[in-house]
């Protein structure tokens, strides 16, 4: 009886069940077979089993732990600056300024353009050369050029420097939407009790935005893992391999070198990191919620 109950429901969802079957599992699935096998890019009748070869090659490779370092290095600075900045900032516009539209979208408006424009964009303006707008500006003021690009060290924090700039107006715009959702009675009632503005801060504003906290450091973190484009517009993942993402380890090993099976084997190792990671997040920011 409960099955013939159910049934009407089991067939209302059975086309999107075989669809995302299809689109998805059987994907992954397929994706699965290949990393385990020594696929070139020919005919798959010659595929040879390899076992779990490819896994053991990808973590003794020097480029893999490389760019995993890199890329977990950006995944953890990213969110941090971005929500350091960004929570002032939507203080700041969440104001009764007569500017405060226009000021919003001139913030925001760095999140518009491609990241791959806005990484050909700052390549120009970070430039070591003579044409870098930004070493010409520090030479009017007697400084010393700043290799931004061109340096091991410093490569990497210029990308991050270019992603904070390009994320932190759009991310303002969570916190503001968040703020303007806190009742009023509340900071009326901190006044009366003589709150000053900073203490109406911590204890009414921060706490309640966690969930908004949740939402911007998530996609922050799953975007900064992913990222691919920015270090490949800026420095080509140079200088050496400072700037060298793990997206970029498995298109190279894939696309160029022809090496199929191994960059599919990469690709599971990777989107396991970004699941293990995700999961912990959503875990600490749910417990922190309740």
């Amino acid at each position: 009886m409960k099955i013939k109950k159910e049934l009407p429901y089991l067939l209302l969802i059975l086309p999107a069940f075989i669809t995302y079957t299809i689109l998805t599992f059987i994907p992954l699935a397929m994706t699965f077979g290949l990393s385990l096998s020594n696929w070139n890019g020919s005919v798959i009748k010659d595929l040879k089993f390899a076992g779990l070869t490819n896994y053991m090659s990808a973590f003794s490779d020097v480029r893999m732990t490389t760019a995993l370092k890199n890329t977990l290095f950006y995944a953890v600075m990213n969110p941090v600056c971005v929500t350091i900045l960004a929570i002032p900032l939507a203080l700041a516009l969440n104001s009764r300024m007569p500017t405060r539209n226009f000021q919003r979208a001139a913030f925001f408006f760095p999140s518009v353009p491609s990241i791959l424009i806005l990484g050909y964009l700052w390549s120009y303006i970070m430039s070591p050369m003579e044409f870098g707008i930004l070493n010409k500006f520090f030479g009017l003021f007697g400084l010393d050029a700043i290799p931004w690009l061109s340096s091991p060290k410093m490569a990497i924090w210029s990308v991050l420097i270019v992603s904070v700039w390009s994320m932190v107006g759009w991310h303002a715009c969570i916190y503001i939407a968040q703020m303007q959702g806190i009742s009023s009675d509340f900071y009326e009632a901190a006044s009366i009790d003589g709150a000053s503005k900073a203490q109406q801060f911590f204890r009414i504003t921060l706490p309640l935005l966690r969930p908004a906290v949740a939402s911007s450091t998530l996609l922050l973190l799953t975007s900064a893992l992913k990222v691919y484009e920015l270090p490949y517009a800026l420095t080509k993942g140079g200088p050496g391999s400072a700037t060298t993402m793990l997206t970029q380890i498995v298109i190279q090993t894939g696309f160029i070198n022809k090496k199929y099976g191994a960059a599919t084997a990469m690709s599971i190792i990777f989107c396991a990191i970004v699941a293990a990671i995700g999961f912990i997040q959503y875990k600490v920011t749910h417990k922190k919620e309740i």
